[in-house]
């Protein structure tokens, strides 16, 4: 095989790797620390024997997928994919697109992609026979995407339909990877030699069982072929990288330098509803560390999270004279802060929605393949999909909740609710409803 052949490498896992030949031979890559090539302007990084044991946990959340994490890694590493910038995994692919990874690590590593399709299948895509000098290699601090501009290879998503996921894993030091992956002579992708993520996170884990404690850290991002990205639990360090400095706090404000409890206010005093929201929704896994302390806002009070993930930033609110707080997330929370900004520039909550009064839920796929998202107000809902989040109100609501809502033949609304001859109308995946003169009936 010389540098003018084409190598395409069909899998059932999800991902068809094409790309040009080098003249490098892919075995010195990934299978044999002992020649794995190193950047030029890298300091070789040393493999050190004779080192205690480190702690290797492989979980198994309930969507069945094993996730290798360390509990002391001391590096940090963020993974997403070219639909998916914010490393959410709630990207939706079809066949034939294409498929680009990027990575950013807190410290020189080697860096090692692995695709698990929807049944399992696994590939190795990184590291190739393709990527040249710089091979898997990845300076701290900089953002690397796989293939890199002017790459020599192509990933393209070909199927089956469903969920996803690509798991990283970085390495101080280069991996011997000999018992899961094989290149054999010009060959530019490795040939996996084990299928299911299970048995890959038990393998991952033997091989890192090797490695100083903390010289390495795993990531993943979900994605999906034909339907949206399940989106991204805390299994792995959501946040960036490389964190700015912030400014010097203005005198008189109420952030502190330290971390803020949840429901605390500024007097340190503590609103009880906020922090029973906060452990009811297991809040370290769904609403991150709070950002601000919790203030006065519309009458009641609200506290700001970091957010988690796929979740995205979180805000519990507490009306006054509730028993209970409710949190909002993403992008539910954005549109209903935009609603509540254009009435009455954030200072109270939106009229036509109200407070929350139950917490946002997430929405199983529907007849027509999408997931999304649902939150409960006094005086309506947001519904938040792949078509965006959309307002609804009064008796259109109940009607469309009483006929199953998203999970029911109408699916996710397409808009906000409008008015059509005088009274309120929506639109559907599935159709619209509309006023008849004596209740909501549905069009097609």
């Amino acid at each position: 095989m010389n540098n003018s052949t084409v190598l395409a490498l069909s899998l059932s896992l999800g991902v068809l790797f094409s790309g040009t030949v080098l003249a490098q031979p892919a075995t010195q890559l990934a299978a044999q620390p002992a020649t794995q090539p190193v950047a030029q302007d890298a300091t070789p990084l040393n493999v050190v024997t004779n080192m205690p044991a480190p702690v290797v946990t492989v979980t198994f959340p309930d969507s069945g997928a094993g996730v290798i994490t360390n509990p002391q890694a001391t590096t940090s590493l963020k993974v997403w994919l070219n639909k998916d910038p914010n490393g959410i995994g709630m990207s939706q692919y079809s066949v034939g697109d294409t498929l680009a990874v990027g990575v950013q690590v807190s410290q020189d590593a080697y860096i090692y992609l692995f695709d698990i399709s929807s049944d399992g299948h696994i590939s190795l895509f990184a590291p190739n026979g393709y990527d040249g000098p710089r091979g898997n290699f990845v300076r701290a601090g900089r953002k690397v995407m796989f293939p890199g501009a002017g790459a020599k290879y192509t990933l393209t998503v070909g199927g089956p339909l469903g969920q996803s996921r690509v798991l990283a894993l970085a390495s101080r030091v280069p991996l011997n990877l000999s018992d899961i992956a094989t290149f054999v002579g010009q060959q530019g992708f490795g040939t996996v030699s084990i299928q299911g993520e299970p048995a890959l996170g038990q393998a991952l884990g033997s091989v890192v069982s090797k490695l100083q404690p903390g010289d390495w850290v795993s990531s993943y991002s979900w994605y999906g072929v034909g339907e949206p990205g399940l989106g991204n639990p805390e299994t792995a360090k959501a946040p960036a990288v490389v964190v700015p400095v912030p400014a010097p706090a203005p005198v008189g404000a109420t952030t502190p330098a330290g971390s803020i409890a949840a429901g605390e206010r500024p007097d340190h005093t503590v609103d009880r509803a906020i922090q029973e929201a906060y452990s009811r929704l297991r809040g370290a896994s769904s609403l991150g560390q709070a950002s601000d302390y919790a203030q006065s806002f519309s009458g009641g009070i609200w506290q700001k999270f970091a957010g988690v993930a796929a979740y995205g930033k979180g805000i519990v609110f507490h009306q006054a004279g509730a028993a209970q707080a409710y949190a909002v997330h993403g992008k539910v929370l954005e549109r209903y802060l935009s609603l509540a900004q254009a009435e009455s520039a954030l200072s109270k909550v939106p009229t036509r929605l109200g407070w929350p009064v139950g917490d946002e839920k997430i929405l199983p796929r529907n007849n027509y393949g999408r997931t999304g998202y649902y939150a409960p107000f006094a005086s309506g809902a947001l519904y938040s999909s792949d078509k965006g989040t959309f307002w609804l109100t009064s008796d259109l609501l109940a009607k469309y909740q009483a006929l199953g809502g998203a999970g029911s033949a109408l699916g996710f609304p397409l808009r906000d609710q409008y008015l059509y001859n005088g009274h309120w109308a929506a639109q559907f995946e599935g159709g619209s409803l509309r006023w008849n003169g004596t209740s909501y009936i549905i069009f097609k």
